[in-house]
């Protein structure tokens, strides 16, 4: 288990989720990746993760459940919801920044919640 403070990207789109990665790494962020809220849970036990910025919709344990879950068990954690289809999901808990998104306007969101 590392005690450094992670990023969490949580994102089903391969191109996508790499490329954040990439990215973030770029800018000095240490970030971890996963494909879903299955393979975040895990990042989330090995980790010190500090932010997540997650996809909302997504086929393996994504949208409602996973929102409930991190409400109920990383309510300490920062988080920041991803999707390009938000129109008919009501209220969110959390932030949402839109697809496409705009590396430079994540990057500096991310950063926001690692100071915060």
């Amino acid at each position: 288990m590392s005690s450094q403070n992670y990023v969490l990207l949580v994102e089903d789109e391969d191109s996508i989720r790499l490329a954040l990665k990439e990215y973030l790494d770029s800018v000095g962020i240490q970030s971890l990746v996963a494909s879903d809220g299955v393979g975040a849970i895990k990042h989330l036990l090995d980790y010190e993760v500090k932010v997540i910025v997650t996809d909302y919709r997504m086929d393996v344990l994504g949208g409602d459940y996973w929102i409930r879950f991190l409400q109920r068990f990383c309510p300490h954690l920062r988080v920041l919801l991803t999707s390009g289809f938000l129109s008919n999901v009501g209220k969110l808990p959390y932030e949402v920044l839109p697809k496409p998104l705009i590396f430079s306007e994540l990057e500096a969101r991310v950063r926001s919640l690692l100071e915060s």
